[in-house]
């Protein structure tokens, strides 16, 4: 096998990563919330219940902006529901997942478990325009951030909370075009109500950032069409259109499945090309970012099969959902992913991993017991930490393989970023299942001397997971043999079915 080459030079770039690109979710969806971040009967949980093992693996992900409160959740969300004294919330039925929700855990609680985080964390709030409108959107905007001196933020100071809590950024609602959404509009209804919505909130505050629904995924009959009509409604109210996707490998296609990101490129093309001919069909000279604020591997034949046979009868708290064990084929796919993000990070301004503990997340936890890393934990870890600065344009001349889904595909995918001191990381991932790929990288100005590490997460057993029994049968471990020439030549081996962070200072 020849080869994969490319060239990074500084003088060629996509743009600066936004820290937002390292978001994630918090949805009231299983045991993410109950027993994931949240469990006031935990042996490590802190004053405000929440659980400080988990928090200290959170920290150490890297998460930035944190969407809550849903996800599908928040079509049927009541947010006066999440305020006040715990004991004194209303318990309620959660038509989106079927189960029953104490709201012990609330507004306050996230904006608590933020700050835990530290300031890097910011609120992403979810705004319920299912089954309510632009009343209550105002209505918690104004509890939400104004000061003082109105029955609701003085409702809020009386809750514990004095100080505003600042949220900037809000969604519009989620997956409106789909029909399993509560409240579930045409594209003509919701660009009406997410216009007026936008348009009242920035009566109250002009410079919060709105996100508008677009498409739920790629695949959606009404795709494209539905962000051109939302679009021609919201563009001069929202500053960013969603994007949502999720892969697994279908029919047992790991082939194709290794090959996700370039469905989730295609997808970030296409609504960036929607979004800027709606635009120019304005004569606007704003241009629209993308928030692709739901993104993952998630084996959703499984949940489609458990929801067959859910008891409707039953509705019960917390009940272990979604809750995938994530492979190394599964960690590569979910690297790959990573990299396209980057590669966009141009026009992607959001993007938040969903979601974040317990439920198809890179944390899992036991009831009682101990919070362990899973597979995928390690390549967002290690591009939130180091894939930050500006993003080089990287096209590779690549080996190729077939798949069934996607046609020819190149057998490496990669990115990289230039930090602000001048390292360079290279982030790579070959999805070739039984062969290395041998890589060469010419760097051009770039003033880099010597290789810091590459750090590799591969393994003899592509199905190889942690566990409860084995929660560190899977880590990175270095690579061999990569070098740096003096006239700026970088060679390296990518092992098969691996991801790849190699430094470079």
């Amino acid at each position: 096998m020849h080869p994969a080459r490319f060239t990074l030079d500084p003088a060629f770039t996509v743009g600066d990563v936004n820290p937002r690109l390292f978001g994630s979710f918090v949805e009231h969806l299983g045991r993410c919330v109950y027993t994931g971040i949240f469990e006031p009967d935990h042996p490590t949980a802190d004053e405000a219940g929440l659980r400080q093992d988990v928090l200290d693996l959170v920290r150490e992900l890297g998460v930035t902006a944190i969407r809550y409160p849903g996800g599908n959740f928040v079509s049927g969300y009541k947010w006066e529901d999440s305020v006040g004294p715990a004991e004194d919330r209303p318990r309620r039925l959660d038509l989106a997942w079927h189960s029953t929700e104490t709201n012990r855990f609330g507004l306050s609680e996230y904006m608590g478990f933020l700050r835990r985080l530290g300031p890097q964390a910011e609120p992403m709030m979810a705004l319920n325009l299912g089954t309510r409108g632009v009343a209550e959107a105002l209505e918690l905007q104004e509890y939400a951030n104004h000061p003082a001196g109105t029955a609701l933020s003085d409702l809020r100071a009386a809750h514990g909370d004095k100080d505003p809590f600042g949220i900037r950024l809000w969604c519009l609602g989620n997956e409106m075009d789909g029909p399993w959404q509560t409240g579930h509009k045409t594209a003509e209804e919701y660009g009406r109500i997410a216009a007026e919505t936008a348009r009242a909130m920035r009566q109250i505050d002009p410079d919060v950032e709105l996100v508008a629904c677009g498409s739920s995924s790629q695949s959606m009959p009404t795709f494209a069409q539905w962000e051109a009509t939302v679009l021609a409604e919201t563009y001069d109210l929202v500053d960013h259109i969603s994007l949502h996707a999720y892969y697994w490998p279908e029919d047992s296609d790991v082939d194709s499945f290794l090959a996700s990101a370039v469905d989730m490129e295609s997808f970030i093309d296409n609504v960036v090309a929607t979004a800027d001919h709606v635009g120019a069909r304005l004569k606007s000279k704003k241009r629209i970012n993308l928030s692709f604020d739901e993104w993952n591997v998630w084996y959703l034949p499984r949940w489609e099969e458990h929801a067959k046979g859910i008891d409707q009868r039953d509705w019960p708290e917390a009940p272990r959902l979604l809750e995938d064990n994530y492979s190394v084929t599964d960690a590569v796919v979910f690297g790959s992913l990573l990299i396209a993000l980057l590669r966009h990070a141009d026009r992607v301004a959001v993007a938040c991993l969903a979601q974040l503990v317990n439920v198809i997340a890179p944390i899992l936890t036991e009831p009682g017991g101990p919070a362990w890393r899973q597979t995928t934990f390690f390549p967002f870890a290690q591009a939130a930490r180091h894939g930050r600065g500006e993003v080089l344009d990287v096209r590779v001349d690549s080996p190729t393989y077939e798949t069934r889904k996607y046609g020819e595909a190149d057998l490496l995918h990669a990115t990289a970023v230039r930090a602000e001191d001048g390292t360079v990381t290279v982030f790579a991932v070959n999805r070739g299942r039984t062969a290395a790929l041998p890589i060469e990288v010419a760097l051009h100005g770039l003033g880099v001397t010597s290789v810091v590490e590459h750090s590799v997460l591969a393994d003899a057993d592509p199905d190889a997971r942690n566990t409860l029994a084995d929660p560190e049968r899977v880590a990175p471990h270095p690579a061999e043999g990569t070098a740096l020439t003096a006239d700026g030549l970088l060679t390296a081996t990518l092992e098969p079915l691996s991801w790849n962070m190699i430094r470079l200072a």
